[in-house]
């Protein structure tokens, strides 16, 4: 049972690790597109990594639901580094969001 446990476990974490370095892969390119004045293409690339992130989101969720309902979920390294990264991703979009904010107004300032 602990070896099943341990594969889920891993899966799990590799799509959270997956999705959401996705996503933050999308969050830094649209501050670059943002820097370059391309708003709407930076603007799309937050909704993709944003739809990219729920899922990753989800698939934390569920290990979260699993602990809820009893189930041992070993804390491992692996797990560690998935949860590390949707941290990371979730401040890389805020900070996306802000970026091409001032972005629009120094664009518009420069008008």
């Amino acid at each position: 049972m602990e070896v099943k446990l341990m594969n889920e476990l891993e899966l799990i974490s590799f799509q959270i690790i997956s999705a959401v370095g996705t996503a933050k892969s999308n969050y830094m390119e649209a501050m670059k597109l943002a820097g370059k004045g391309e708003f709407e293409k930076a603007e799309e690339l937050i909704k993709e990594g944003q739809k990219v992130f729920l899922e990753g989101h989800k698939a934390h969720a569920s290990l979260i639901q699993k602990e809820a309902a009893g189930e041992a979920v070993n804390i491992n390294i692996l797990l560690m580094h998935a949860e590390d990264q949707l941290m990371a991703a979730e401040t890389a979009k805020l900070m996306a969001e802000e970026i091409i904010k001032l972005n629009r107004r120094i664009a518009a300032l420069e008008k």
